[in-house]
């Protein structure tokens, strides 16, 4: 039977309440046994912040409603109609688990917070935007600032805001901030534009209304200017949103990108004086792609020393950084410029031929597109091992240059080939 609405959050489980002091059951492998009506119905796991439905069945919230947010609006164990608006936080249930966890001295679980409602959303969002209009830098961080907090607490708050503009909003603030360069500013406007870039992180993907905002010739010169002259936070939201727009951005967008003053310095700085591993990556990557689709970018970046820079950050990157890193590499030695660079520098190419084989087939890719010179064996051991067949042809290109020198040079040690685990 379907209890009324305003019986929802007084439902609690039929089975009794364990007291204070007395232990529950444990579990044959010796784990502490959460009550079957503490579990929720779909994740099985311990609720933490429980939510009844209209049909009576009490859920954890998170479980619930990404349930829902995947298109279905059934209840899962009755069948019955069930909104995302329809569920009722049931605090009677959500006690007697917090009781339940001291008594046994499981995990304590803390009192939830009230997820954000649609219209205090959309009031933040617009006192956002009426800051901003205004000029008034520091409320208008301020308001920033909260809007990411509350998309940060939890998926719910962060789809709440993000229909209700989140992006659109903070991508207009900024650009209505973005009149002035950065450098020689107010401290308040610098900041203000840093927690702006910071909150608009929280709301990937853009929409194209916040694409256009962003990548207008204002807001991309402010936008480099805090990725060149902001604080360690702000340097870091900079690259972080320069990388989510170049990622889908057409040939238009990146060539207004790679014209804006000041963006290769700003993005090869950021890799020779790293401020995180995340924005070192967003930087790399949208390197790459800035080098990918121009030669006149390409040199820029070997101009600015980013052959030397990228080589000596390979020597001691994880996968992810090696991946990215390579993929820049590659295309900046497409110039002239970037292979007389990686010629003149030592380092390039034992670090290109130590990367082969040890990181992925990705930056075995990237690796032998940018190699010119070395490595004999090891692109004879790649054609054993096997890959694509773009880096098969390049592979046996070089083969064939560098047959009539291996008997005069050895230029790699079989040190290299050990921990390579694939059979050929």
């Amino acid at each position: 039977m379907v209890l009324p609405m305003s019986r929802a959050t007084r439902l609690v489980p039929e089975l009794p309440l364990l007291r204070r002091g007395r232990r529950a059951q444990v579990a044959d492998d010796g784990e502490l046994a959460v009550p079957a009506h503490f579990r929720c119905p779909i994740s099985l796991e311990l609720m933490k912040d429980p939510v009844t439905a209209p049909t009576g069945i009490t859920y954890d919230r998170e479980s619930v409603e990404g349930w829902l947010a995947r298109g279905r609006g059934t209840c899962p164990v009755t069948g019955g109609p069930v909104r995302l608006a329809d569920l009722v936080p049931n605090h009677a249930t959500r006690r007697m688990i917090q009781d339940w966890c001291v008594a046994n001295q499981a995990e304590r679980v803390p009192t939830p917070k009230v997820p954000v409602a649609e219209a205090d959303a959309a009031e933040v969002l617009a006192a956002v935007s009426t800051a901003a209009r205004r000029g008034n830098a520091p409320v208008c961080g301020q308001l920033a600032a909260r809007a990411r907090a509350i998309g940060k607490e939890s998926d719910r708050n962060r789809r709440c805001l993000a229909a209700a503009g989140a992006a659109r909003q903070l991508s207009s603030a900024f650009q209505s901030l973005a009149g002035e360069p950065v450098e020689g500013t107010s401290a308040a406007v610098l900041g203000a534009l840093g927690k702006i870039l910071a909150a608009l992180t929280v709301f990937f993907p853009l929409d194209d209304e916040a694409r256009r905002c962003i990548a207008s010739p204002a807001s991309l010169k402010t936008l480099v200017s805090v990725l060149s002259h902001g604080d360690l936070a702000a340097r870091a939201s900079a690259a972080i949103v320069l990388r989510e727009l170049a990622s889908s951005a057409d040939q238009h967008t990146m060539d207004v990108i790679s014209r804006t003053p000041g963006v290769c310095s700003a993005l090869v700085g950021l890799v020779r004086n790293p401020v995180s591993p995340q924005a070192t990556k967003a930087a790399l990557v949208t390197a790459y792609y800035l080098v990918s689709g121009s030669d006149r970018a390409a040199a820029r970046f070997a101009e600015l020393g980013a052959v030397p820079v990228v080589a000596e950050l390979l020597v001691d990157a994880d996968k992810g950084t090696s991946e990215k890193a390579l993929a820049m590499l590659d295309g900046v030695l497409c110039a002239d410029a970037g292979l007389e660079s990686a010629r003149a520098h030592a380092l390039v190419v034992p670090v290109l031929v130590k990367k082969m084989f040890r990181v992925s087939d990705m930056a075995t890719e990237f690796a032998v597109s940018a190699l010119r010179v070395g490595a004999f064996q090891k692109l004879l051991l790649l054609l054993q091992v096997g890959c694509g067949g773009v880096t098969k042809d390049r592979a046996s290109e070089l083969l064939k240059l560098l047959n009539g020198f291996r008997g005069s040079v050895e230029c790699i040690e079989t040190v290299d080939f050990r921990g390579l685990k694939r059979p050929f």
